[in-house]
């Protein structure tokens, strides 16, 4: 019985098997030989995109065809960068609405001097400050504190008396008042 089970499907493999091979190998053997050269076949392109790139054609620069009828419209810039001096107009010492100014350990404590913004538990160095509308402050600063550094952007507003300073933050606002 085992040996039956041994010649089991080889009489079909001795007998039969070459010829399929045969017929397997024979068109691939065929599409081997008969591989193209280039140039064989006029308009058969073998490398599409050399093909393609032979059709390019290269615009002078300015002449793309667009011709406007009327100037275009001024269009308003964002806010420049004056440098990174800190407006006067803010610099002082500003604590929380709430909080007594003679307590210089508050939480919402902050003081600002023409190059930084000197909170509680961290020193933002002022590296670029510009002027938005209604007299909005822009101030990018590279933060230390607490062993970390960080850059932020803070929006300052102060408000038309100059006693109170919104400070965004994130999205976040919190207002202070004017101590000194």
């Amino acid at each position: 019985m085992r040996q039956e089970r041994a010649l089991a499907g080889t009489h079909w493999r001795n007998a039969g098997f070459p010829h399929m091979r045969a017929m397997i190998l024979l068109p691939l053997l065929v599409l081997a030989a008969c591989g193209d050269k280039p140039g064989d076949q006029p308009g058969i392109a073998t490398n599409i995109v050399d093909e393609a790139m032979n059709e390019v054609q290269q615009v002078p620069e300015g002449a793309n065809g667009i011709q406007t009828a009327e100037p275009a419209p001024e269009i308003p810039s964002k806010p420049v960068p004056v440098g990174s001096t800190i407006p006067a107009s803010v610099q002082g010492r500003w604590t929380g609405l709430d909080e007594s100014c003679a307590d210089r350990a508050t939480e919402l404590e902050l003081t600002i001097t023409p190059t930084s913004l000197v909170f509680l538990e961290s020193e933002g160095k002022a590296t670029g400050v510009s002027h938005g509308p209604d007299g909005r402050i822009r101030i990018d600063a590279a933060f230390t504190g607490e062993g970390q550094s960080w850059n932020r952007k803070l929006e300052l507003r102060p408000s038309a008396s100059g006693r109170e300073l919104t400070v965004i933050d994130d999205g976040r606002a919190v207002t202070r008042k004017r101590c000194s």
